[in-house]
């Protein structure tokens, strides 16, 4: 099911890997998104195949839920994560740069699709927020976002760029069997890039815990939705089950657990942009609050 893209010459593409990392920027005005605490739930299902989505805990009618904040949507709403597929175009494949810093990738040339963490208006831009208001209220400093487990015909790799000639700070790595946590201060939304390496259908379990200002504790498991790849169908993955189902939610603190329901200019970059995405540095988007860092790993 593999294709290479048709690309630039080696000493053009070799050109885009030694250019300079991208300077740190503050983000444009339109990154500095406030979310109301009234902000509707949609109740369709919905392949987003483009535009700017977070994923991010909320307070739902009581219940703590990790969703997707789907700012695609004029206005913005939420989305319930099993309501929701995120579409990884064959637009977005890209070779895996001959440059060791990017070795946990996969051999030099070989194909991968790639969500980088600058925007692309083709493809999905997908970070993490933890703006809703409720949840800035009531959490104490931060929440922590996990992974799991991931099952697909490939790997998946999350990844954050500095801005400056450092290489890769691997958050999510599949091929580790650990859980791996993310740690992601209140008011804080950031943007990193998103690798797959084969198309099909990706389950990727998710958890979001946090401790409360109260002294409670929350936490949400749950699992986004991937097709990777033109030819695979996107209604594939809404009828795809996790093999090893999430454990039991923790409520919020008086409340009961609910089961899970049914989450610049425009101009579209070349491929050199995109590739200078994956292989240098580009702007970490940070919001009102600090950038999200790596915590460590949980037993």
């Amino acid at each position: 099911m593999r294709s290479v893209l048709a690309l630039p010459g080696a000493a053009v593409l070799a050109a885009v890997l030694l250019a300079p990392a991208a300077a740190a920027q503050p983000p444009p005005d339109d990154l500095e998104q406030t979310i109301a605490p009234d902000q509707p739930v949609a109740p369709e299902r919905a392949v987003l195949a483009r535009g700017h989505v977070d994923l991010g805990p909320r307070h739902d009618d009581g219940a703590w839920r990790l969703m997707v904040h789907d700012d695609s949507a004029a206005p913005a709403v939420w989305r319930a994560l099993d309501r929701t597929v995120l579409r990884v175009p064959d637009q977005a494949v890209l070779p895996v740069p001959d440059d060791p810093a990017y070795s946990f990738l996969g051999e030099p040339g070989r194909p991968v699709h790639v969500l980088p963490q600058t925007q692309d208006p083709d493809v999905p831009w997908i970070g993490w927020n933890t703006q809703d208001p409720r949840v800035i209220d009531s959490v104490d400093r931060g929440v922590t976002l996990t992974l799991t487990g991931v099952e697909g015909p490939g790997e998946v790799f999350v990844y954050l760029q500095a801005g400056n000639f450092a290489g890769a700070d691997v958050l999510w790595d599949s091929t580790r069997a650990e859980r791996q946590d993310i740690w992601v201060d209140t008011n804080t939304h950031t943007h990193a890039n998103w690798v797959f390496t084969a198309p099909g259908v990706y389950l990727v379990r998710v958890e979001v815990h946090a401790d409360l200002v109260d002294g409670g504790r929350v936490g949400d498991p749950a699992t986004l939705r991937f097709a990777v790849g033109d030819a695979t169908d996107a209604e594939a993955a809404f009828a795809a089950t996790p093999q090893a189902p999430p454990a039991s939610r923790e409520p919020v603190a008086g409340t009961a657990a609910e089961p899970e329901s049914g989450s610049g200019p425009a101009v579209a970059l070349g491929v050199a942009a995109v590739a200078l995405a994956l292989a240098a540095g580009v702007v970490v988007v940070v919001v009102r609050g600090r950038a999200a860092k790596r915590r460590g790993s949980a037993g």
